[in-house]
């Protein structure tokens, strides 16, 4: 069975950094693209970073130039670099495996408040 775990979530000062991580296990090869989304309280849930089998990245307006993805195919692992973070990214992430099938992980809650 496909699973994805999220880890790396917390709280963190405005312009602050985190660095998110996702692991896949189980049979992921059907899978075509593994990203990010988040869900702030009273929205819905939006994309946040994506990027596909063959390494093609897609980010929300909103992030680029300040979150990075990064991936670690060896450990069926992704990671987020979170940098100047501001208040409005708050939100709870997820990790989203998507293919024949969508993934998604319990989510990991992302707080920037001074």
């Amino acid at each position: 069975q496909v699973q994805v775990v999220e880890s790396g979530g917390g709280r963190v000062s405005p312009g602050g950094s985190l660095t998110l991580s996702c692991v896949a296990s189980g049979n992921i090869f059907n899978f075509y693209t593994m990203g990010w989304y988040r869900q702030a309280p009273g929205k819905q849930r939006e994309l946040v970073a994506a990027i596909t089998h063959i390494g093609l990245t897609n980010y929300a307006d909103a992030v680029k130039g300040r979150f990075t993805l990064s991936r670690d195919d060896a450990k069926n692992t992704l990671h987020l670099q979170m940098n100047d973070l501001k208040a409005e990214d708050t939100a709870v992430y997820y990790c989203n495996l998507a293919g024949s099938t969508i993934i998604w992980g319990q989510g990991t809650q992302v707080t920037v408040s001074s």
